[in-house]
């Protein structure tokens, strides 16, 4: 299995360079990202996993106490819902960890040609902090609905409230990240469009 993902690596850096040398800016970085996520997912995801489980866990561990709507054993990744006749233990598994949107969001900024190297990487690191911080709002939400509301309303508030808040953030991130940028750095003619 091994062999056979080094190989696929080799050829999408080889295919990589060939639309690189011939310019083909859009099939470079549609490859590229697809590329990058897919590998990463394979590759990063299950060594990333655990680490933003434990976390999100105790960040937001950190706001349950505060509030006192509920506790965090981040060690295990599971969050602590009691209040009333509610009894909830949520345990941040692989879609709450928010390792899919990071991997996702880095992709398309890997390849995104409008910025440096240097303000990818820096981009890289605030946009992937603001997923993180994100994805912690969302299960806070989730468990303030659930705490609020009953166990009734758990499936509506993770489903619906938590994803319809992180997904509307995500947006925003993505629009100031990339499609902001490209209309403020676009060039039309001999005219350059800058913040200046």
């Amino acid at each position: 299995m091994r062999i056979i993902l080094i190989l696929f690596i080799l050829l999408w850096i080889y295919i990589l360079s060939v639309l690189y040398r011939s310019k083909n800016s859009f099939f470079y970085y549609l490859v590229g990202s697809v590329g990058l996520f897919t590998f990463s997912m394979i590759i990063i995801e299950p060594f990333a996993v655990p680490i933003l489980q434990k976390n999100v866990a105790a960040v937001a561990g950190v706001i349950g106490d505060l509030t006192g709507i509920y506790s965090s054993y981040f060690n295990s990744g599971i969050l602590f819902i009691s209040h009333n006749a509610t009894n909830l233990s949520l345990f941040i598994d692989f879609e709450c960890s928010g390792v899919i949107e990071i991997i996702a969001f880095i992709s398309l900024l890997a390849f995104f040609g409008i910025y440096d190297i240097y303000e990818r990487v820096i981009i890289g690191f605030v946009g992937t902090i603001m997923i993180f911080v994100f994805n912690v709002l969302r299960i806070f939400i989730i468990c303030i609905s659930v705490y609020i509301g009953g166990m009734n309303i758990y499936f509506v508030a993770h489903t619906i409230i938590g994803r319809l808040f992180f997904y509307v953030c995500t947006v925003f991130l993505y629009f100031y990240v990339f499609t902001k940028s490209q209309i403020i750095r676009q060039k039309l003619g001999g005219i350059k469009h800058d913040n200046t």
